[in-house]
């Protein structure tokens, strides 16, 4: 039996059937080039399969595991689309798949995506329940000195918050591993420990000590004094009804926005138990419009970014050497904005600006360093080499910054890709840390604010949240990104539009620069939505067809149902637990 490929992404199969396509039943792999539905033998391009001699750095597979083999090649877009797209060495997954079914798609199980064996997936599952059932007992958030029901309930409350967060983990965490996984700068495995340990640290760490009952200024707070019990029900139901359209998103690998399914379970309860007058309008339309204003800018910065990557690095006389002097500088500048906008160490302006411009000053000589040490002989084999015809690049001359220009070949697509891919890495880690720190208050906020007021505590403004509860948080966040991550982080890294270590970086860089700026500027904007446009964007720089139409409507229809679906499921919950609580009170 000879196993055959699709020519444009070399995917391959080894069914016998392969060149039976009038036959309606049957069998044949599944690719973006190639529709079931067309009769026409010419749309899909046949060829013996080849084992790729220089595997690339593994990446996630969004076939059925059980009948395939990820194996990563080096091919070329130009080549692929007959011309029509002259872009860079592309990362192309080679899979064998013998009985792939027309227009389905396949995501693997836990123990197929970090290739484990079943038993150990299950282990790592049944540790993880055991874990979040018996861990609230050793808290001393579950109340020192106070009666069975409130004990009852703070355990109940404290597991509430836990299925946030575990929500957040499989969703969200997305937004900073995501294109690194898909470009192949990380694989899997790699990804989700480097997030657990960041995120975690971060939600410790930074997680902010201080929140607000009324989380993101959406409800009047006025309009719920004396009313505890109502309250306490509103924030769990809160967190039930948002936690369970993230476990819906999830599963069918839809990236949404956490902090607006809390907002969409804050309004549903402020509507239905405090009226019209409860819910803050202006805030709420805020928020509606960060679903255009997040990804069109995130699409816009990055759709620049990799165009200056192509113009100044890729028609560079040697792209090795201009990627390595590059990438010192756009350390230095992310750094910098970063210490001075989002981690200000001073209050006094020039202060603050010199110790931001020495961070960014440390960051560039540490990647320097870096670079050097892992691929100075490859540059010095570039600096040798980059006259041979084979290693010759694309003339400066008279290009423009949305000219299209062929990427680099052999060794200096090999620094390229080594020089982004470490870039890549390095802001996959900060975005992860900062995830930890920022969101994990959309679980543990409204956590805090109900074990206040179950607790005897006054529904204040502000709630101080104590240190394990912070860790509660972040426990929970690991504990989703370990079971249900890879969902999401398929669909980022993969369905969107094909991604290498260059165009993941500009996805990334320019996701973390909007949010960053927009945030100072207070903008409405989500964190989710800009990376996804992000990603979009880097796609546009390589053509219309390059992004999956039927993956960006998918999205947009799950980003403009979560307020609305988070509403109902908080008016359902709260009815619920208002009748249940009052049998236990």
């Amino acid at each position: 039996m000879t196993p055959f490929s699709c020519l444009p992404c070399a995917r391959s199969t080894t069914s016998p059937d392969a060149f039976l396509l009038r036959y309606p039943h049957l069998r044949l792999l599944k690719c973006r080039h190639y529709e079931p539905q067309l009769p026409k033998i010419e749309n899909l391009m046949l060829r013996p399969f080849q084992v790729p001699t220089r595997p690339y750095l593994p990446i996630l597979s969004l076939r059925n595991p059980r009948r395939t083999h990820p194996c990563a090649n080096i091919s070329s877009f130009a080549e692929a689309e007959g011309g029509k797209e002259q872009n860079d060495e592309a990362i192309h997954l080679g899979t064998r798949q013998e009985d792939a079914k027309p227009n389905e798609e396949y995501l693997p199980g836990m123990a197929q995506a970090f290739n484990i064996s079943s038993r150990t997936a299950s282990a790592i599952a049944i540790f993880i329940a055991f874990a979040a059932l018996t861990l609230p007992f050793f808290m001393k958030s579950l109340g020192q000195g106070v009666g069975v029901k409130t004990k009852f309930l703070s355990y109940a409350t404290l597991l509430f918050g836990f299925y946030m967060a575990w929500n957040i983990g499989a969703n969200d965490v997305a937004n900073a591993m995501g294109t690194s996984v898909g470009s192949g700068a990380l694989t899997l495995r790699q990804a989700v420990v480097t997030a657990a340990i960041l995120e975690f640290s971060g939600a410790l760490l930074m997680g902010t000590h201080v929140t607000g009952t009324m989380q993101n200024g959406i409800l009047v707070a006025n309009m719920f004094q004396g009313k505890d019990t109502l309250l306490f029900a509103g924030l769990l139901s809160s967190l039930a009804s948002a936690g369970t359209w993230l476990q819906v998103a999830s599963y069918y690998g839809w990236p949404v926005s956490t902090t607006h399914c809390i907002v969409g379970s804050m309004v549903g309860f402020g509507l239905a138990y405090g009226g019209a007058g409860a819910v803050f309008w202006t805030s709420l339309a805020r928020v509606a419009s960060s679903w255009v204003i997040s990804p069109v800018m995130g699409a816009l910065v990055s759709f620049l970014v990799y165009k200056c990557i192509r113009r100044f690095v890729y028609s560079a006389r040697n792209p090795g050497q201009a990627a390595a002097a590059a990438a010192p500088i756009a350390v230095f500048l992310g750094v910098t904005g970063i210490s001075f906008a989002a981690f200000p160490l001073n209050k006094s302006f020039p202060i603050a600006l010199a110790q931001a411009l020495g961070c960014g000053a440390v960051g560039a000589v540490l990647v320097y360093n870096l670079i050097r040490k892992q691929l100075g002989h490859l540059l010095e084999k570039s600096a040798s080499s980059h006259s041979e015809p084979q290693e010759s690049t694309t003339q400066t001359k008279n290009l423009g910054l949305l000219s299209d220009v062929a990427g680099p070949k052999g060794t200096q697509l090999e620094i390229v890709y080594g020089v982004f891919g470490y870039m890549q890495v390095l802001s996959a880690c900060f975005m992860s840390f900062a995830h930890g720190g920022n969101d994990v208050s959309n679980a543990i906020g409204p956590l805090a604010g109900a074990l206040s007021i179950l607790q005897g505590g006054a529904s204040s403004a502000e709630i101080v949240i104590p240190n394990d509860v912070l860790a509660w948080g972040g426990f929970g966040i690991v504990a989703g990104l370990l079971i249900w991550g890879y969902r999401v982080i398929a669909t980022i890294g993969k369905k969107i539009t094909e991604l290498t270590p260059t165009r993941g970086f500009a996805a990334e860089f320019a996701a973390a620069s909007v949010v960053l700026f927009a945030s100072k500027l207070a903008l409405p904007i989500s964190a989710t939505h800009t990376l996804v446009g992000a990603v979009m964007g880097v796609g546009f720089a390589r053509g219309l067809n390059s992004v999956r139409a039927e993956t960006v409507r998918e999205i947009v229809t799950s980003w403009a149902v979560t307020i609305p679906v988070g509403a109902s499921l908080a008016v359902l919950y709260t009815w619920i637990l208002t009748k249940l609580l009052s049998f236990i009170l």
